[in-house]
């Protein structure tokens, strides 16, 4: 077996040529293989099915299965008009988290619905940001890979948990945003009531504590939560969001994390306010006649308000000390408001002082 690395990759792209063609006896590493993806050479698998034995077949660089290997009803169906157009869409997701810093390496995985018992999702162990529709899967609704030559994610089957559980889903994104995942390894949900976006477009963002990625534990603390929760924490592992369209799922991460940053960003500086009582079942009418799903609907005000978001955040965890005044003096904080008020004081005499010479 011949195995191309970054070198040989840079060498090829140099060629000229357009195309890269693979088989059981040539493999791609997956930094030669982003080489030429972003060249933009089309890389095709030609060949009879290639060994799994070995450490970049395991890891799921190369081919899984010829084209004959799985039934013409679904060669047809992971070739058809509806298929290939999801396959575009989450190649272009795939960028737009990738750009965004949602996931680094190979992490993340997105998924979408073709029919009732077959879905498209990404392929194990490759960039989300240099994918090509000709590297997804398709897979039925137990996980079971029935289209694509490279191999499914391993995560698919925590995916299958949203879809089964919520019929309405479309489409699972799970990436790793920074700011939603520092919540996640602090074993905390976000506070509701900050700002309006979230509480029409996203909800309560849900909180399950750490289990293995991809196993069935992590899938059954999923199940139940999804029906009302459309984006979900995963302890120590990132975020899990799910939409009516491949769009939408990303679209739920994007402004769980953009929620989360700001919330981060907002506890250094002094004092906070949330969003008043009497104004919440506004924003949840609202999202109600978006059809959205939120678990708040049958709460009164009082139970939507129960606990301050601020005295949430602070409360058993404990938050950063509030900003205080920076004293350029005595090169630290003052102590009191007295503090504070004398330093002023002295200041003031000081530029008087200067002005009468």
């Amino acid at each position: 077996m011949k195995l191309i690395a970054q070198k040989e990759a840079a060498d090829f792209v140099k060629s000229g040529a357009k195309e890269f063609r693979q088989d059981g006896e040539i493999r791609l590493t997956p930094g030669a293989r982003d080489i030429l993806m972003e060249a933009g050479i089309k890389i095709v698998y030609d060949g009879a099915t290639p060994s799994t034995s070995g450490s970049a077949a395991s890891a799921g660089y190369a081919p899984v299965a010829a084209p004959g290997a799985y039934s013409a009803e679904d060669v047809r169906l992971f070739a058809s008009k509806e298929a290939n157009e999801i396959k575009e869409q989450i190649c272009d997701i795939g960028r737009r988290i990738w750009a965004r810093e949602y996931c680094d390496g190979n992490g993340g995985n997105i998924s979408a619905r073709l029919a009732p018992d077959r879905f498209i999702c990404t392929p194990t162990g490759v960039s989300k940001g240099f994918m090509n529709p000709d590297m997804l899967c398709m897979v039925d609704g137990k996980g079971t890979q029935l289209g694509g030559t490279w191999k499914r994610s391993s995560e698919i089957t925590t995916h299958m948990a949203i879809f089964h559980s919520t019929p309405e889903a479309m489409s699972v994104c799970h990436a790793h945003p920074c700011h939603a995942g520092a919540f996640a390894i602090k074993g905390m949900q976000p506070p509701p009531r900050l700002i309006p976006e979230l509480e029409v477009f996203v909800g309560t963002v849900a909180y399950t504590p750490y289990k293995t990625p991809g196993s069935p534990e992590i899938a059954a603390e999923i199940f139940p939560l999804a029906p009302k929760h459309q984006s979900i924490l995963m302890g120590n592992h990132g975020v899990i969001c799910w939409g009516k369209s491949v769009e939408d799922a990303y679209f739920k991460m994007e402004i769980t994390d953009a929620y989360c940053r700001t919330v981060i960003l907002a506890q250094s500086i002094p004092g906070g306010v949330s969003i008043p009582c009497d104004k919440l079942p506004e924003l949840l009418d609202i999202k109600k006649r978006l059809g959205l799903p939120d678990d708040r609907y049958d709460l009164k005000p009082a139970g939507l308000c129960e606990v301050d978001p601020w005295t949430q955040m602070c409360g058993s965890h404990g938050c950063s000390s509030p900003v205080t005044p920076f004293n350029p003096l005595t090169n630290a904080a003052p102590a009191s408001d007295a503090e504070i008020e004398s330093l002023v004081q002295k200041l003031t005499d000081e530029i008087v002082a200067n002005l009468s010479k």
